[in-house]
């Protein structure tokens, strides 16, 4: 073997570049060359022996009897002295390698090589993180490049993080180590250019799948997910196995599987909630941890009105409106929520019957990012809701009325009737018998 080939099969090795491909090259810019020697060249072939490294240049003529193109044709009696079978009309291979074409080789054999290995090694680029598109990879940071950050993805090619896919939250310092989901791969002049986020909604749905066995196998589907990145996410879960529990499932012994999740997200909140086709049903679950009393569905205009107990609603609601948000995306009903004391102020609501659908409000809720009610943001104190009763009435966490606190003694009312008409627990009026 040559010196030639073994330096194609060491770089073959190293770069991981099959050396057919190598070869192939190196046979092509061998016959752009032979342009220069021989003009027009569709006739001639270039072989280079794939044990030796040995290169020939043949040219395939047809057999005449009087030769009036030398580039194509040649003479029955020059055909006869390669071999005796020829005859007129048949079209054989000549060798026509020049004297010097082996210097010619060697110096267009090592301008493709190089050439050659920096294409090959861009398309063995693109294909291995092609491959990875719309998933999750580890990457390393590697330094801040204005408000972006280069990470080091599967030690083979950089990425830049771009400013727009970073959690705001989350900060980074050299050799950290994060998940990424890799959005898009695009092919350019300069090889591939992975466009990688840590705030897409995907991410959540992929570490599941490789955390969790019930997800990555099919019998936990994960419906649906919405998700503010760096603060909370909501994913609503089904199982296709009866017998498996699919919150159960995601959340492990212990919390062990969806802590794992969280350490990735660097704390971001998890709810697991479990999906159903039921959208009444649905969104109960979607508005957890908050308690749900009712919940009235529009179909054609893809709405819900949601009645939470009083004491509930700031929870149902959430900081300023996040659960009520990630709950209508995950949905994807417009969901409006009111207190039971404010459902009956506003609809004479008692139950399902008297809710007035016309009165209720949706997506104009919605302002900059931020749920907005019909009350005041002076209802609002501290994180806690706030009614129309004074907080007067509100006395170390129990609720007083228009009543006179006597009225109250040992944890129960009493009214204008003396206490001596209780007796042995039975109430005994003026009429007695």
């Amino acid at each position: 073997m040559s010196d030639l080939m073994l330096a194609l099969e060491q770089i073959s090795k190293e770069k991981g570049i099959s050396k057919e491909v190598i070869i192939e090259a190196i046979e092509k810019s061998l016959l752009d060359a032979c342009k220069k020697d021989f003009g027009k060249c569709e006739n001639v072939t270039v072989n280079m022996d794939r044990e030796t490294g040995a290169i020939e240049v043949y040219a395939a003529k047809t057999v005449v009897e009087d030769v009036t193109d030398p580039a194509s044709e040649i003479s029955l009696e020059k055909a006869l002295l390669i071999s005796s079978k020829y005859a007129v009309g048949d079209t054989i291979q000549v060798e026509i390698t020049p004297k010097n074409f082996g210097r010619i080789a060697a110096q267009q054999a090592r301008s493709v090589i190089v050439q050659t290995i920096k294409e090959e090694e861009k398309k063995a680029l693109y294909e291995h993180f092609y491959c990875k598109e719309k998933d999750v990879v580890t990457g390393v940071v590697q330094r801040y490049v204005g408000k972006n950050i280069s990470v080091s993805l599967d030690d083979k090619m950089d990425a830049l993080l771009m400013e727009n896919e970073q959690v705001k939250s989350e900060h980074y310092r050299p050799t950290d180590r994060i998940k990424l989901y890799i959005v898009e791969v695009k092919e350019t002049n300069k090889g591939p250019k992975v466009i990688v986020s840590r705030t897409h909604p995907e991410l959540v749905k992929r570490l599941f799948e490789k955390e969790v066995t019930e997800v990555a196998d099919g019998t936990v589907e994960i419906k649906s997910i919405s998700r503010e990145a760096g603060s909370r996410s909501k994913i609503a879960v089904w199982s296709n196995d009866p017998n498996v529990d699919p919150v159960g499932a995601c959340v492990g012994v212990n919390g062990s599987r969806v802590n794992t999740i969280v350490d990735d997200l660097k704390g971001e909140k998890i709810d697991i909630v479990t999906w159903s086709e039921d959208p009444v049903i649905f969104i109960e679950n979607a508005l957890s941890p908050s308690k749900v009393v009712s919940v009235r569905i529009n179909e054609d205009e893809k709405s819900a009105q949601v009645v939470v107990p009083d004491y509930q609603l700031s929870l149902a609601i959430g900081k300023e409106g996040q659960n009520a948000r990630l709950a209508a995306r995950l949905t994807g009903y417009k969901i409006d929520i009111k207190s039971e004391s404010q459902a009956r102020e506003a609809y004479g609501y008692d139950g399902y019957d008297d809710y007035d659908e016309e009165d209720a409000y949706y997506d104009d809720n919605y302002e900059d990012g931020e749920y907005r009610d019909g009350y005041d943001n002076e209802n609002y104190e501290d994180g806690e809701y706030r009614d129309e009763y004074s907080d007067e009435n509100y006395e170390n966490g129990e609720y007083r009325d228009g009543y006179d606190d006597e009225n109250y003694e040992d944890g129960e009312y009493r009214d204008e009737y003396s206490d001596e008409n209780y007796e042995n627990e039975e109430y005994d009026d003026e009429e007695q018998q």
